[in-house]
């Protein structure tokens, strides 16, 4: 991905509501690609961290005390003798790497690891469980444990193997006696876990092919992970899905550089812990090789000098401590407003210098001068067309003059009017030449014209009609002002507001490619610690996760800031100082290949990924999670449905700023639109009878 990108397009999403209930969405000056791609997770307790926890320390003692008696009374369900396979385990046949930072925790078994791994408790339902099965939770604590051992059993099925589609037929034929007597209650759960993204996601084998009537129209608005996740499991629904997308590639901000054996991410690239993470999933069904990354990091000073130990230890401790007072003066005595204005962490250790950011479009220009030149040469060859058609006509008329003199004609006139022949031949052919050439110059172009490096500028309004739009475009181009993207009706304020306050980092990198390795091949990364505070974000990590040498170089904070504004060989040479002051100026060769990435200049990301600024909280996640319903046409009539919908890793409270975070979100939304357009395939059925479900998807 070249994120350097030249040029910030200036482009327009519209979503308008009409008198009929359809979404339309004009997109004005920007390139349109068609593409090919959760359950809102409300147990909040089930955080990754928490993992990490004795059974003593999750349970209060009147819980502990509460559980045993139960056990005690009641005897739990039968655990399948199959273990689960070990997610971690080497592919056979990998096509791929990701890199995993491992957890410490070992993960749970059978149907318990099961629950865990799908971000759920296994002994109790969540919210959102009661409120679609209120049938469930409001009857007797046996049918609950039945339907607990149904989910978690069903849950295991599908982990045990995420290549191929778990079908409801599958389901009940593999539960074990007595919980497969309720053909019913398994096919609800079955739907219901469908529906939601917890099985039946990512990329597998269908057993059954997709509905052949499609049902309700939606666009999504970005194929970035959350983009294509919601587009995949619409699509599996049996709805009508188009991907709009800005780039010429898809992904968002997950990208890849490869150039002959060199490879390395320019954007997301760390699995941050594969406990209850979809994208260990993902990776199993595309045989993709996860590499676990050491958390050995050796420090090195300005000078080149490694950090000793016991310094590294103390300016821990001193940072530890720095935290604390800082959270002791935010809730402790309130501390969290200074002239009126929110204070940010960064703030109370620091004053923080914002910079604008400026970029040069030298590419865009060099393509613009092709055009002017194509045009010059099309002016210049309609001119000669022109002349020569002319002459044919003068030519033409001679030729006639000639021809019609009447018999007897001396030798003078036959020669007159041979001559005259051959030369309108020739001028003839020689017009053909041109008008080919023409076509020629007007097909070179309008493909120059369709096709400008970095982006696409199209003046053209495309207008799509649906029932939905789900908005997965990066916080970063929310934000941007003057705004990059215009709604219609606008936004309302609590949404906007929400925008505002959260905040968009910037994380850069910098991928130098050499021809050998110089540095330690057995640590996966090290730092650097800058001589100021102003340069502590620059150039601060250098990773080492790929086979073929090549150092991966992070830029964050304001030194990301200003390294957009700074030409890429004084970077790389930043870099080349940096390492020669570690390991010697005659052991680091010139790189072969080097990449700069600038994620905020780049016009469709404008950043990196999303934080808590100050004056925001986690609440506003979850305010950015909810959808747009626009309001009655009519004063009194019934509120309308909701039509604007939003993903992405901004979107989710529990897992903000992860690529597992983006997928769960798309996966979010597409059963909160499925389930809206469609109809709940879990509820309750008005007669329910053993045997075959009748449960009949909701009519829009």
């Amino acid at each position: 991905m070249a994120a350097n990108t030249q040029g910030t397009p200036g482009r327009r999403f519209i979503c308008s509501e009409t008198h009929t209930g359809a979404i339309h969405i004009s997109i004005l000056n920007g390139q349109l690609l068609l593409c090919r791609t959760l359950l809102s997770v409300e147990y909040r307790e089930m955080d990754e961290s928490l993992a990490n926890l004795s059974e003593d320390e999750y349970y209060s003692e009147e819980e502990r005390n509460a559980k045993a008696e139960k056990e005690k009374k009641q005897v739990p369900p039968p655990q399948p003798p199959p273990p689960e396979e070990d997610i971690d385990s080497d592919p056979e046949e990998p096509s791929g790497k990701w890199h995993l930072l491992q957890n410490k925790h070992s993960f749970l078994s059978g149907v318990e690891g099961a629950a865990f791994q799908s971000r759920l408790p296994h002994d109790r339902m969540t919210s959102q469980e009661a409120a679609c099965f209120p049938d469930i939770i409001s009857g007797p604590a046996q049918t609950q444990k039945v339907f607990l051992y149904i989910r978690n059993r069903t849950l295991q099925l599908w982990l045990d193997n995420p290549k191929v589609q778990l079908t409801f037929e599958t389901t009940l034929q593999q539960l074990e006696s007595p919980y497969n007597s309720d053909a019913v209650l398994v096919h609800r759960v079955h739907s219901y876990l469908e529906r939601h993204g917890l099985i039946n996601f990512g990329i597998y084998k269908r057993v059954k092919p997709l509905p052949s009537k499609k049902t309700g129209k939606v666009i999504i608005i970005g194929a970035g992970v959350s983009g294509l996740g919601a587009a995949r499991q619409l699509q599996s629904f049996g709805m009508d899905v188009t991907v709009l997308e800005s780039r010429d590639r898809v992904g968002g901000r997950v990208a890849t550089f490869r150039k002959g054996n060199y490879v390395a991410d320019l954007g997301a690239m760390v699995v941050t812990g594969l406990g209850g993470n979809p994208m260990a999933v993902v990776s199993k069904q595309v045989n993709m090789e996860l590499a676990k990354i050491k958390q050995k990091c050796p420090l090195y000073e300005a000078n080149g000098q490694a950090v000793p130990k016991e310094k590294d230890e103390m300016v821990e401790q001193e940072f530890n401590r720095l935290l604390e007072a800082t959270s002791y003066l935010s809730h402790q005595l309130d501390f969290n407003y200074l002239n009126n204005k929110p204070v940010s962490l960064g703030q109370a250790l620091e004053v923080v210098i914002q910079l604008q950011e400026k970029h040069v479009k030298d590419e865009q220009i060099e393509h613009w001068k092709k055009i002017v030149k194509t045009q010059e040469d099309l002016k210049e060859l309609l001119n000669k067309m022109v002349s020569l058609k002319e002459k044919i006509k003068e030519l033409h008329q001679q030729y006639k003059e000639a021809s019609e003199v009447k018999p007897p004609r001396d030798i003078t006139s036959e020669f007159l009017v041979k001559s005259k022949l051959r030369d309108l031949t020739a001028l003839c052919k020689e017009y053909d030449e041109l008008a080919e050439a023409q076509v020629k110059l007007e097909e070179k172009l309008q493909e120059l014209e369709a096709n400008p490096p970095s982006m696409i500028l199209n003046c053209q309004t495309f207008i799509y009609k649906c029932d939905a739009v789900l908005c997965t475009l990066p916080l970063g181009v929310l934000k941007q002002q003057p705004a990059a993207v215009q709604f219609v009706p606008p936004l309302p304020e609590w949404k906007t507001s929400a925008i505002q306050r959260m905040g968009f980092g910037n994380l850069n990198k910098v991928v130098l490619c050499f021809d050998r390795v110089f540095w330690d091949p057995s640590v996966n990364l090290f730092g650097h610690v800058g001589s100021t505070t102003a340069s502590r974000g620059e150039l601060f990590l250098f990773w080492n996760l790929y086979k073929a040498p090549i150092l991966l170089a992070l830029v964050a904070g304001e030194a990301a800031g200003i390294m957009e504004n700074i030409s890429d060989d004084v970077i790389v040479g930043r870099c080349l100082a940096i390492l020669k002051g570690i390991f010697g100026s005659g052991a680091v060769p010139q790189p072969k290949e080097t990449v700069v990435t600038r994620w905020r200049a780049d016009p469709w990301a404008r950043g990196s990924y999303s934080y808590v600024a100050a004056g925001s909280s986690g609440n506003d996640y979850d305010l950015m999670a909810q959808p747009v319903t626009p309001g009655p046409s009519i004063p009194g009539a019934p509120q309308p449905v909701p039509r604007l919908f939003f993903a992405g890793e901004h979107t989710i409270r529990n897992y903000p700023a992860t690529v597992h975070g983006a997928l769960l979100s798309g996966l979010r939304e597409a059963g909160r639109i499925a389930d809206q357009f469609l109809g709940a395939m879990y509820t309750l059925p008005r007669q329910a009878t053993p045997g075959i479900p009748t449960q009949q998807p909701a009519s829009m």
